[in-house]
């Protein structure tokens, strides 16, 4: 599932193709909206929420969509050929100049901009927020400690914990942190942790690379995650799975690193 940088980056990219326009073209091929056609609506902005996004218009209406797994939004020049194949689309937003294609969007609703938080309400403080301040760690940091026991791992894939940390933010602050996705909050640094979500967020949040080392060399990204040797230490890697069920993510970490 995309992070919330990546989330953050669509947005950016969408907001500027499509921002002060009015659409040409508004096709939303979803079961529940498709007698809609937004063509003639001016989009006002398009925001991100954690891993939502949010497509403003001047009519006082959102788009909403989440990536979930699969999805994603292109941008293309009118005319040009999709990357992804047509029975994939979900929605075809058109303007002069550009044309903005949502795939595999399973989360797509329409509703009045003022009912935004019925969607998105529960989560916890964006990382990435512009506002962010320190009201806001101070509510993170309460969410993520109001559960002394839980395993860090799963605090922080919560959303409603902290918003827009991944799989991969998540393996990676572990090991910053020198403990196990499978220690209890308790025993570690909340604020720091809160902290170094929120750095390593916004270090990668106006480029598609992702590096959690300060590194873009291919190989040495990051730590430990996707990896069989620990980049600090060099010794292996061990991969698990954490949570239950459909909750369930790939885990690594680094034994010697990591006690």
């Amino acid at each position: 599932m995309p992070e919330g940088d990546t989330v953050f980056l669509t947005c950016h990219r969408l907001h500027e193709a499509l921002a002060g326009q009015v659409l040409t073209r508004g096709e939303l091929r979803h079961p529940r909206l498709s007698t809609m056609d937004l063509a003639g609506r001016g989009v006002r902005e398009v925001r991100p929420v954690g891993k939502h996004l949010l497509i403003r218009f001047d009519d006082d209406h959102t788009l909403h969509s989440h990536l979930r797994m699969d999805g994603a939004w292109h941008l293309y020049s009118p005319g040009a050929r999709w990357r992804r194949p047509a029975h994939q689309v979900r929605a075809v937003l058109g303007t002069a100049e550009r044309v903005a294609v949502g795939f595999n969007l399973h989360d797509l609703h329409w509703l009045p901009t003022s009912a935004e938080p019925r969607l998105v309400g529960h989560l916890g403080p964006d990382l990435l927020d512009p506002a962010w301040d320190d009201e806001h760690a101070a509510e993170a940091i309460r969410r993520l400690t109001a559960d002394p026991d839980r395993e860090l791992g799963r605090a922080l894939l919560d959303q409603t914990v902290l918003a827009g940390v991944g799989n991969l933010y998540k393996t990676e602050v572990c090991f910053l942190l020198g403990r196990s996705p499978w220690t209890p909050v308790a025993e570690i640094d909340a604020t720091r942790a809160v902290r170094l979500c929120r750095e390593l967020l916004l270090r990668n949040a106006w480029h598609p690379e992702q590096s959690t080392t300060n590194s873009l060399r291919r190989g040495t990204q990051h730590w430990v995650y996707g990896r069989r040797t620990c980049l600090r230490c060099g010794g292996p890697v061990r991969r698990g799975s954490q949570g239950d069920d459909v909750e369930a993510r790939v885990t690594y970490h680094c034994p010697h690193c990591q006690p």
